[in-house]
């Protein structure tokens, strides 16, 4: 694997890479629990516990979850209405098969842990359109040198299998690359020493002006290439909180068995002593004894539990506030939980989090969709209205408690004064209709109203003839 991505990437740049994703696979290590042991020191005379909570899985399934636990909405937008949701359709069914909203929510939690991620589109001709996203563990690539945001090359590359033997490894590799706004494949199977064992395409023009991915940076600076892990922020406070929670249990586990002292004990009479309720001791004074024979328990009179405790949470607390994820329990939710509002501010740092973050994921989410119509056309996998002015609009969803009621009312308001047209407001409270199923609802309406007020207006009249 290291020949391939020193074939790829030559210089120090190459060097640098190799470097970053050595401490990748370290971040990894420390976000699946593995990397978080600590060395026991060899002269202890017990096995000291060690016991590991992993706070920083959880806390960045959480923010990952928080981010696209909701899929986001696509909206396909242009003056030809009846088009664009054809086109939108479409999008909304590639995604749907292909499995997009489960991939969404791991691609996040790939990019939060391996500072970046790649989002890839995989299909051709007779092969539908597929999404993935790619761990920065599993590609390198290489921007324009004019614009940092496009890609020249790219590369793909996982082992086959796990053979220790280089000539007997076998790693699959695919790069993209740009040669005068053609979109280059070459894509074969290597040993370990990267050398071709099956060579499958070269030189291969895939019929596209562009590379069919997108590198997703997570935070980082200007400029910057490999993005900052979330992982790393965590790191101390999980060390600190796995060590102190380790050491707890052997205190309590030492302390719940004091120790016992005899003094001034005979070694003969000790020998015979037997542990057991209503048991008899029978304590022989030993003969070169100055002092009174006696036996009691040593027990700890240290108090620690309290300290112990405010440690512990002020670590778990660091770790939530690292991420902006809040730390509730059920009594600080009480009073709150049928209130919207309440519950967007708990969760405003959070928001605000992942909204820095989602101005890196809207642009690739656009350009997701985008690429899916174009490779679509490209390759004639469906027959798309053509639509010139197209827009592509990604709204983000996130999983709070609404305020749906009054929201309604507002609307409702906006429709008397006219800020609003009814159609648009059948559309927003039912997610999955369309112009034709809106249009369709509000003839339903009016001819419901008119029948009702015919009904009246005839009652009116034969009241009147009576």
């Amino acid at each position: 694997m290291l020949e391939i991505i020193r074939q790829e990437l030559e210089g120090l740049y190459g060097d640098e890479v190799l470097r970053d994703m050595s401490e990748i696979i370290s971040l990894y290590e420390f976000y699946e629990g593995k990397g978080q042991d600590w060395t026991i020191p060899a002269d202890l005379d017990y096995k000291p516990t060690k016991k590991k909570t992993n706070w920083t899985k959880k806390l960045i399934k959480e923010e990952a979850r928080f981010l696209f636990g909701k899929t986001p909405e696509f909206k396909i937008v242009s003056e030809n209405e009846e088009g664009a949701q054809v086109v939108q359709e479409y999008v909304n069914k590639v995604l749907k098969d292909g499995l997009f909203s489960d991939k969404l929510v791991k691609g996040a939690r790939d990019c939060f842990v391996g500072k970046r991620v790649a989002l890839k589109l995989s299909g051709g001709a007779g092969q539908p359109i597929k999404v993935h996203f790619k761990p920065s563990l599993e590609f390198v690539f290489e921007p324009q040198d004019e614009d940092v945001d496009e890609l020249q090359s790219i590369v793909f590359f996982y082992h086959m299998n796990q053979a220790e033997d280089k000539s007997k490894q076998r790693i699959w590799k695919q790069r993209y690359h740009m040669d005068n706004a053609r979109c280059i494949l070459n894509e074969g199977i290597y040993d370990g020493y990267g050398r071709v064992v099956e060579e499958r395409f070269a030189d291969y023009d895939t019929g596209l002006s562009f590379i069919p991915a997108y590198v997703i940076i997570n935070d980082g600076l200007t400029g910057d290439l490999k993005g900052e892990s979330d992982v790393t922020e965590l790191m101390d406070n999980q060390k600190a909180f796995n060590r102190l929670s380790s050491d707890d249990v052997d205190a309590l586990r030492f302390n719940m068995f004091p120790q016992t002292v005899a003094t001034n004990a005979s070694e003969d009479s000790l020998k015979y002593i037997k542990i057991a309720p209503g048991a008899l001791i029978d304590l022989q004074q030993a003969i070169e004894a100055n002092g009174n024979v006696d036996m009691k328990k040593l027990e700890s009179q240290f108090s620690y539990g309290d300290k112990l405790e405010k440690t512990l949470s002020r670590a778990v607390t660091e770790m939530h506030e690292v991420l902006n994820v809040p730390r509730l329990n059920l009594d600080e939710l009480k009073g709150i939980m049928t209130s919207g509002k309440s519950m967007k501010a708990l969760y405003w740092q959070l928001v605000t989090r992942c909204e820095e973050k989602y101005t890196s994921w809207r642009p690739a989410l656009e350009w997701m969709a985008w690429a899916i119509i174009e490779m679509t056309k490209a390759y004639k996998l469906e027959s798309l209205p053509e639509l010139p002015d197209m827009a592509i609009q990604v709204e983000n969803i996130y999983p709070l408690l609404e305020d749906e009621q009054d929201e309604k009312l507002l609307d409702m308001q906006s429709i008397n004064t006219q800020a609003m047209s009814k159609k648009t407001y059948l559309k927003k409270w039912n997610p999955g209709m369309d112009d034709k199923q809106a249009e369709e609802e509000l003839k339903q309406i009016a001819l419901e109203k008119n029948l009702l007020e015919d009904s009246y207006m005839k009652g009116l009249d034969e009241g009147a003839g009576e």
